[in-house]
């Protein structure tokens, strides 16, 4: 397999500020989608990509996205979401799932796939699979792995909203739901997953009445400490 590229990343000119600030002043968590306006196709790649490409400790990505489109399977679910209609009404709706009980063979496969990817021999790599293993395995006697690999999908989920809201995409994250009636409605478990929220995203509706309601942050000296 040929080695990625790295020279686009290397030269990637910077955004001005406000291409950024200025999105995040727009998007709000919205609580009502146009159910007739859909997600175009190439936007709809470029966030499912987006997922692909967030950013994981030590890249082992444990996590399973599972998009839902089947009609009757989000009918199931908004009846385990406190009937919200973000789950019907929205364009495109991501479950996000962190694995269960990662395990050695996990790790292992993160490694060889490396490996391919960069057009290295494997062996090259032992030690990051020792770097690695020891971490999960730190984690697993402590009892956190778990936790740990859920912290990873949430950073998944920042990924996708901030990447909707620059590419003028409404979204609503959710964990307003059931996720064991997920876990069971998606055979998750059987997967060595478990659901932990979800993302809605499409076009915010004209009825929607907290779009116009101003967003309430607090001010940045009282969040922000310099040291």
């Amino acid at each position: 397999m040929a080695r990625a590229p790295h020279s686009s990343r290397r030269s990637r000119p910077p955004c001005p500020p406000s291409a950024l600030t200025g999105p995040l002043e727009w998007r709000y968590a919205t609580k009502r989608f146009d159910p007739d306006r859909k997600i175009d196709p190439a936007i709809r790649s470029a966030l499912e990509r987006a997922l692909v490409l967030s950013p994981s400790p030590s890249g082992l990505q444990p996590w399973r996205f599972v998009v839902i489109g089947d009609a009757g399977v989000r009918e199931r679910l908004r009846a385990v979401s406190w009937n919200q209609p973000q789950i019907t009404e929205a364009s495109h709706l991501v479950v996000f799932a962190a694995r269960t009980g990662l395990t050695p063979a996990d790790v292992e496969r993160h490694v060889q796939h490396t490996a391919a990817v960069r057009s290295v021999p494997v062996e090259s790599l032992a030690g990051l699979r020792t770097m690695i293993g020891g971490f999960v395995e730190q984690l697993r006697a402590a009892g956190r792995l778990d936790a740990w690999c859920d912290r990873q999908a949430y950073l998944a989920l920042g990924t996708f909203l901030t990447s909707a809201t620059l590419l003028g995409i409404d979204a609503c994250p959710m964990e307003g739901i059931d996720p064991a009636a997920y876990d069971e409605i998606l055979s998750l478990p059987a997967q060595g997953y478990h659901t932990l929220c979800v993302a809605a995203a499409g076009h915010r509706s004209p009825d929607d009445a907290c779009a116009g309601l101003a967003k309430v942050r607090f001010p940045v000296e009282e969040v922000i400490t310099r040291v």
